[in-house]
C-alpha cells in the first residue's frame, strides 16, 4: 500500500475558477507509481473551495464565475460578518455550496478523469492570496 501526503502552497490567484490540476500531479509524482487507488485535495480555506469540471473551454470557467456572483451577491442587507469587505461572506457561501475536497481515482499511475474533466481552485476573493491544500494519494 502507498500513500503519501503533502500540503501545496499555490500562488494567489485572482477571483475566478482555475485549473490546478498540473499543479497538483507537479507536486505529488508518487502518483504514477499507483496502479488503483484515490487522490484526495483538500483546500484549507473557508472562501475558497474546490470542484470538478471543463478542462478545455476556459470560458466554462467564466460562466462559473458569472453564475455564482449573481446566485450570491455581494452587498446583500442581511449580511451580518462584513467586517473582511463586501466579498467575504459571499466567499463563504459559495465555498460552502462547491466544497473543500475532491477524490479522484487513480487507475494505472493516473488520475482517472473524464477527458474533459479537471480540477478546479475556485478562488471567491477579490485578494484571496496564497491557498493551501492537503493533497493525500493511496493505493496499491
Amino acid at each position: 500500500m502507498i500513500f503519501e501526503q503533502k500540503e501545496i502552497q499555490l500562488q494567489p490567484f485572482k477571483r475566478g475558477f482555475h485549473l490546478i490540476t498540473k499543479k497538483i500531479l507537479a507536486e505529488l509524482s508518487e502518483v504514477k507509481f499507483i496502479k488503483k487507488g484515490f487522490l484526495k485535495v483538500f483546500i484549507k480555506h473557508t472562501s475558497a473551495s474546490l470542484t470538478i469540471n471543463e478542462n478545455a473551454d476556459p470560458t466554462v470557467r467564466v460562466d462559473f464565475e458569472s453564475h455564482f456572483n449573481k446566485m450570491v451577491a455581494e452587498h446583500e442587507s442581511y449580511y451580518i460578518h462584513t467586517d473582511e469587505g463586501s466579498d467575504d461572506m459571499p466567499a463563504h457561501i459559495k465555498s460552502s455550496l462547491l466544497g473543500s475536497s475532491v477524490e479522484i481515482p487513480i487507475t494505472n499511475g493516473k488520475l482517472n478523469l473524464g477527458i474533459w474533466q479537471g480540477i478546479y481552485l475556485c478562488e471567491h476573493r477579490n485578494f484571496g492570496g496564497s491557498r493551501k491544500l492537503v493533497v493525500s494519494a493511496f493505493g496499491v
